[in-house]
């Protein structure tokens, strides 16, 4: 069961909440003492290590403080997607529309969520007029690719959206958007090319190098996931689920860990 099945669409509770109608849990007095800036700004690290749970709860905490704040709204969304709870997406993708309408961010989420439960037709809509507004982003370029590798248009359709991304927005974090897409849909050796290049940016995060040894493991490279998994404990040897997959690959062989993984 979806824990957000019962979701009611009260605006003064965002997703994070308890779902059986419940009230969330009351700020501890730590808590209090930050601002909805602070919030965001925990969400998005965590949203960048793969922490998309807490990354959840912190931008629910951020919008609870400021309800302006567009993009803890819109990082919402993309950690219902990140968890594939993809109707509760949409659904607080299009509440928060009610509220900022024609906002590319959401609109873009909401095409995301979308074709993830599989409407690309509305979903292709949706990222049109998120493509239409004024002040270009990257996000909408990734959920076009999204879109295009959903309908299995021809490859290049969704090279080309991915590359304006990267145009768009030279982060890191994009090519990590990017990926993450790619491996949704199984194309493993698109997703390592995405990391390998995130990886030259940004060679001291450890996810990804975790993200990196998934692919590796998918595509039978397993010396090269161990090694990647190491590096990933090097960087944090605290780093969720990394150690555990490190010791089955060393112990295992690849066969099990690509069990392991899809489960």
């Amino acid at each position: 069961m979806s824990r957000f099945q019962h979701l009611e669409l009260d605006s003064s509770r965002p997703p994070g909440g308890k779902p059986d109608g419940g009230k969330s849990p009351p700020p501890s007095a730590k808590d209090e003492n930050h601002d909805a800036a602070y919030w965001l700004k925990q969400a998005d690290h965590n949203r960048c290590r793969g922490n998309f749970e807490d990354a959840l709860r912190e931008y629910s905490r951020a919008v609870e403080m400021d309800r302006a704040l567009i993009p803890a709204w819109i990082g919402q969304v993309r950690m219902l997607i990140s968890l594939s709870e993809f109707p509760e997406a949409e659904l607080w993708a299009r509440k928060a529309l009610e509220l900022f309408k024609n906002n590319p961010g959401l609109l873009a989420a909401r095409a995301q969520a979308l074709c993830r439960t599989g409407n690309l037709k509305d979903g292709q809509a949706c990222c049109d007029a998120s493509l239409h507004q004024p002040g270009q982003l990257a996000y909408p370029f990734v959920v076009r690719g999204d879109l295009m590798l959903a309908r299995r248009d021809k490859e290049s359709v969704d090279e080309y959206c991915f590359d304006k991304a990267v145009q768009m927005d030279p982060h890191w974090s994009v090519l990590v958007d990017i990926a993450e897409v790619y491996l949704y849909y199984e194309r493993n050796a698109k997703a390592l090319l995405r990391l390998q290049q995130a990886i030259n940016k940004a060679p001291d995060q450890p996810y990804l190098w975790f993200l990196q040894a998934q692919c590796e493991t998918e595509m039978g490279m397993q010396p090269a996931a161990i090694r990647s998994f190491k590096q990933c404990l090097d960087l944090d040897p605290k780093f969720p689920g990394a150690a555990e997959l490190f010791n089955a690959a060393h112990q295992n062989g690849g066969s099990w860990l690509k069990r392991f993984l899809k489960r």
